[in-house]
């Protein structure tokens, strides 16, 4: 078995997949799919949300930036502001078909969305 590195400031990728997501209320919303970084960078752009759907079918994949998500060491996953409406109106994609990422055009309407500047100009 891999062991995945955890500190108290830093985790591993494959430790951040399967995290749940909860509201600020508390109420659970999906979990992390994965993680988009940026290859120039370095630096973490997008969680994947997945959420929706029965049994892992129909499921849906929510790219969130990256700064809208805190992690909450109390609840053990990440706390978004927003709602389950606010993310089902959002950008996303179905499994298999894999958003432009890389397009900035793209990549701005997801974080016009939730109202983050993007994080290549931060």
């Amino acid at each position: 078995m891999e062991q995945v590195h955890t500190t108290s400031s830093l985790i591993g990728a494959a430790k951040v997949d399967g995290t749940a997501v909860y509201n600020t209320q508390g109420d659970r919303l999906g979990d992390i799919h994965d993680v988009m970084i940026d290859k120039q960078t370095g630096r973490v752009a997008y969680a994947i949300m997945s959420f929706g759907g029965f049994l892992g079918i129909g499921e849906k994949y929510h790219p969130l930036p990256w700064n809208t998500l805190k992690y909450d060491t109390n609840q053990g996953g990440y706390v978004v502001g927003l709602t389950l409406e606010q993310l089902e109106g959002g950008p996303t994609y179905d499994e298999g078909s894999e958003p432009a990422w890389g397009d900035r055009d793209y990549e701005k309407k997801v974080h016009d969305y939730y109202g983050m500047p993007p994080y290549w100009m931060m």
